[in-house]
C-alpha cells in the first residue's frame, strides 16, 4: 500500500532515498531550503551539486515549505547535517501541531550533537514528544548514495526499539536492490554509524601517506575495537558493531572514493590543510565534529581510544601526522582480547 513520505534534506543521500521512494510506489515530498534546488528538481529532475548524471522520478515533488511537504504525511525522513538536526526538529513539531498527525520518525543522519554528546534520536525525540510520533527508527549502514543510485546492491539497517515502527520503514524501502535488516539496538547502530566516520578519515590519511593495505586493515580492525568500546559504555549491544552498520558501515567508508570522509583524509595525508578542504569539499564532513565529541566522550566516560585521540589531535591541535602514527605504534603492548576496560 502506498505511503505519504516526506524527506527532509536534498542532498546526496536525502534526495536518492526520496528517489528510492517514489520507485517503491509511494507518494514522497523532498524539503529543501534551497530555491534554486527546488526549481531545478522539479523542473529538470536533476541534482547535479550532489549526484551527477542522474534522473529523479517526475512523480517526486520538492517543495520549500514544510507544512506542505508534512501535510499527511505517515513517515517523516530526516536526510539533513547533524548540527541543523535539532533546529528542524523544532520546526516539524511545530507543523505537526498545526496538522494534528502522528507519523513515524526516521533519521538517516549520522553523528552526535556537539556539545550535548546526544545521539541523534535523543535530539529528535526531545524535541518531538510522544503526541506528535509514532515511532523513531534509525536507518544506518554501508550506502552509499551513488551507487544506491545505480541501483547497486544495498543492505541498510532499520533500527527502533519498537519493533513493529522498524518493520514499517523495511516495508517501505525493501526492493531487488536494496534490502533492509531490523534491529531493536538503536544505540549500537547509531554508534556504529557516526563513529565510522571518524576511522574513515583516518583511513583516508594513511591512503594520502602511500601506506599499504596492512597498514589500513590494521586500523579498520582496531577502529572497529574503539567504535565498540565506546558503543558498549554508551549502552550497545557489543554484537551490532559486527553487523552492517558496525563493521559493514566501517568498510565502506574507510575504502570509498564516495566517502567525503576518507577524501577528506586523504588529502591532509597529502599535506592539504583543513580549512581547505573544508572549504571544497561543498559538502559537510561529518567526522570532524563527530572526532570532537567522541573524543569529549571518552573522556568522560575514562576509556581508552588512542585512534581517537589521535585524530582529535591532527584535526583540532594541528598535530604532526607521522608522529601521531609514531605514537600509535610505540605504545606498550597488549592483548587484543576487548574487554571494554577503561583506562590503565
Amino acid at each position: 500500500m502506498s505511503k505519504k513520505i516526506a524527506v527532509l534534506g536534498a542532498g546526496s543521500w536525502g534526495s536518492i532515498l526520496a528517489s528510492v521512494l517514489v520507485q517503491n510506489g509511494n507518494e514522497v515530498v523532498l524539503w529543501t531550503i534551497d530555491e534554486e534546488q527546488v526549481k531545478e528538481l522539479n523542473e529538470k529532475h536533476t541534482n547535479e551539486h550532489y549526484i551527477h548524471d542522474y534522473t529523479y522520478p517526475e512523480e517526486l515533488k520538492t517543495t520549500l515549505d514544510l507544512k506542505e511537504a508534512v501535510d499527511g504525511a505517515d513517515f517523516i525522513l530526516f536526510a539533513i547535517p547533524t548540527k541543523v538536526i535539532r533546529s528542524v526538529a523544532q520546526q516539524v513539531v511545530e507543523v505537526l501541531k498545526q496538522l494534528d498527525i502522528k507519523p513515524i520518525l526516521i533519521h538517516a543522519s549520522k553523528g552526535l550533537e556537539l556539545g550535548t554528546h546526544k545521539r541523534l534520536s535523543q535530539v529528535i525525540t526531545e524535541e518531538i514528544p510522544e503526541q506528535y510520533r509514532s515511532g523513531m527508527v534509525v536507518f544506518s549502514g554501508p550506502s552509499h548514495a551513488e551507487e544506491v543510485a545505480n541501483k547497486d546492491i544495498t543492505l541498510i539497517t532499520a533500527a527502533c526499539e519498537d519493533i513493529e515502527c522498524a518493520r514499517a520503514v523495511q516495508d517501505i524501502f525493501m526492493n531487488n536492490y536494496l534490502r533492509i535488516y531490523t534491529n531493536t539496538d538503536v544505540v549500537g547502530v547509531e554508534v556504529g554509524g557516526a563513529f565510522k566516520n571518524i576511522i574513515a578519515i583516518g583511513a583516508g590519511i594513511l591512503h594520502g601517506l602511500n601506506y599499504g593495505d596492512d597498514a589500513k586493515a590494521a586500523l579498520m580492525t582496531r577502529g572497529l575495537a574503539e567504535i565498540s568500546r565506546l558503543g558498549v559504555a554508551m549502552g550497545a549491544d557489543p554484537a551490532t558493531f559486527m553487523g552492517l552498520s558496525g563493521v559493514g558501515d566501517l568498510i565502506v567508508t574507510c575504502t570509498s572514493v564516495h566517502s567525503r570522509n576518507w577524501r577528506c583524509g586523504n588529502q591532509l595525508g597529502q599535506g592539504k590543510k583543513l580549512d581547505d578542504i573544508i572549504e571544497n569539499m561543498g559538502m559537510v564532513i561529518e567526522g570532524i565534529n563527530t572526532c570532537k565529541a567522541a573524543y569529549e566522550v571518552g573522556n568522560q566516560l575514562n576509556l581508552c581510544l588512542p585512534i581517537c585521540s589521535a585524530m582529535y589531535n591532527v584535526l583540532y591541535n594541528g598535530a604532526n601526522i607521522p608522529e601521531e602514527i609514531e605514537k600509535l605504534m610505540e605504545r606498550p603492548g597488549k592483548s587484543e582480547i576487548e574487554n571494554y576496560g577503561h583506562k590503565e
